[in-house]
């Protein structure tokens, strides 16, 4: 049994394939990229029971055969090959080997009895997104989904949507990320993805892409299917929060900054903040400008920048690594940043509307 194949369309399937592939496991066969030949093209997965990644390539191939092979050794193997493309035999012993022009690599694969099946998705319903517009909702929002798993549900990202709004969410205790933006004939859906597996969609989309990422779910599983590739993952189970009512309507101070000077500011106070020397950013809005102070064990900084000052002025502790991680989401020269007092959330949102609105707990001031 045998198949021939392009080496670069080999070696971009086991790339994104491999990314689901579970490093270490009790079953071996996870361990691996399970191939399926069949007539005129050859089927690649790569499943760690949490996401798993499937794609197909065209091959020269008249055999119906499935089998699993060692993740690192086939992509190590593949991307050495010199020719342009790559042959591959096995025989019913499971011994394979992999030939190129005058390179020739042996190697023992494994039986796929054990390797799971993917998840079965059925749904009429397909959900069509842009894949430009996903990727930037995906990478503005997931910075804030929670690290922790004593909240399974907070380490995921909300995906919601309902009158031809859609919005992607993600929160911890702490901090909240959400971007949102009309998109006709979506209908009405809440499910929460993985972080770990929009990470791994990140890379599949492309902003250039004519074609749209393409989803459906069983209300367990939910299957993205984008650029030949098709990503599985298990929804987090839970109620994730309400976050439309924990964004505050209305401020009593609101403040635009040029985005690159608010996080040159955070990011002063940075070389003097560390797991050892942990110190809030003491920010004063007043006179058309802010001035922050950060002081720790190592040293402290004051620094002042211009601003556009509306309201009473305030004084208020803000945790620097999350308004770094805010500010670098950002895409607009200039954000507003919304306040009650030095006790209430801050919200941070565009000049014009709320695209994104990100909301930061503030820190009790000690000096």
């Amino acid at each position: 049994m045998q198949f021939t194949c392009n080496k670069n369309e080999l070696c971009n399937a086991i790339a994104h394939v491999a990314k689901a592939v579970s490093v270490k496991s009790t079953i071996p066969a996870l361990e691996g990229i399970c191939i399926q030949m069949m007539q005129g093209r050859i089927v690649l997965t790569g499943y760690d029971l949490e996401i798993g990644i499937r794609t197909s390539i065209p091959a020269q191939c008249n055999d119906a055969f499935t089998f699993v092979v060692n993740t690192r050794l086939f992509a190590d193997m593949t991307r050495r090959m010199t020719g342009d493309s790559i042959s591959f035999e096995i025989d019913t012993n499971l011994n394979a080997k992999l030939s190129s022009n005058d390179t020739t690599c042996r190697i023992q694969a494994m039986s796929a009895d054990e390797f799971p099946a993917l998840p079965v998705v059925e749904s009429t319903q397909k959900t069509s997104i842009p894949q430009e517009l996903l990727r930037s909702m995906i990478q503005q929002t997931s910075f804030a989904a929670s690290t922790k798993e004593d909240k399974p549900i907070l380490t995921g990202l909300l995906f919601e949507a309902g009158d031809g709004m859609f919005y992607v969410v993600a929160m911890d205790r702490y901090r909240l990320a959400m971007r949102q933006e009309p998109v006709p004939d979506l209908g009405a859906f809440r499910f929460v993805v993985p972080k770990k597996a929009l990470n791994e969609l990140i890379g599949m989309l492309q902003d250039d892409a004519d074609s749209p990422c393409r989803f459906c779910t069983n209300g367990k599983h939910i299957v993205f299917s984008v650029n030949g590739f098709d990503l599985f993952a298990r929804l987090l189970e839970g109620q994730f929060h309400n976050f439309k009512s924990s964004i505050p309507q209305g401020e009593t101070t609101s403040v635009s900054m040029n985005t690159r000077d608010l996080c040159g500011c955070a990011e002063l106070c940075s070389l003097f903040i560390n797991d050892k020397n942990k110190a809030p950013m003491r920010c004063e809005f007043d006179k058309q400008c802010m001035s922050i102070f950060c002081k720790t064990g190592i040293g402290e900084v004051n620094d002042r920048v211009p601003a556009d000052v509306q309201g009473d002025p305030v004084t208020i502790g803000i945790s620097n690594k999350y308004l770094i991680e805010a500010l670098r989401a950002c895409t607009v020269d200039k954000v507003c940043l919304h306040m009650s007092g030095n006790s209430r959330v801050i919200k941070i949102t565009p000049l014009e509307g709320e695209s994104f609105v990100y909301l930061i707990m503030p820190i009790q001031l000690k000096y």
